[in-house]
């Protein structure tokens, strides 16, 4: 909780220092659900548990239909294996980096469309045993704006992240299979 404040207070300053400029910069927050499909294979079960996390992300608009985007997400959750009656809570962290197409605006409402690519990190943190696993992670999604002032807008955003299932290094953990996790989010975004 306390980085989660730390990361707010200096995205909200930054955000501040360049106010005055063109608003070619984004700065979103956002609160955000983590639901990832069960795997299975090679005789084992994994079933992740549902959770809530957040997004701190930077969006820098290349002109008025393109843009980049860097994105911090975290979780907490925990990774269960019935078959061998293990159960790992863990930290998840993904960031992320996507290439964003921003769509005809409609009614005041920016739809936008992204693609990209990054890591998604599992670490126990309740077993000293297991080591912090990284996967590699593709992200697709899309979502709209919708401004409340000049330099404030509400986005409501889904993102689907593809990745391998975590093992932990463990024969008897590993699935071998790609996973889905589905990260609806909404929150604010401030532009400068």
């Amino acid at each position: 909780m306390k980085r989660t404040v730390v990361v707010l207070c200096l995205l909200l300053a930054f955000g501040s220092f360049v106010w005055a400029q063109e608003a070619k910069n984004e700065v979103t927050i956002q609160g955000e659900g983590f639901f990832t499909k069960d795997s299975t294979g090679k005789g084992v079960e994994n079933n992740p548990t549902y959770s809530g996390g957040f997004l701190a992300g930077y969006r820098y608009n290349l002109n008025h239909r393109f843009a980049l985007e860097g994105d911090y997400d975290y979780f907490r959750n925990s990774q269960d294996y019935p078959k061998s009656d293990t159960k790992i809570k863990t930290n998840v962290s993904a960031i992320t980096g996507a290439a964003v197409v921003k769509l005809p605006e409609f009614k005041k409402v920016r739809p936008f469309a992204l693609a990209g690519g990054g890591g998604i990190i599992f670490n126990p943190h309740d077993a000293k045993s297991l080591e912090t696993q990284a996967r590699g992670a593709f992200v697709y999604g899309g979502g709209v704006d919708v401004p409340v002032t000049k330099h404030v807008a509400l986005r409501a955003e889904y993102r689907g992240l593809v990745y391998k299932a975590p093992d932990f290094d463990r024969s008897d953990l590993k699935t071998d299979k790609f996973t889905h996790s589905a990260v609806p989010s909404a929150g604010l975004v401030f532009t400068f």
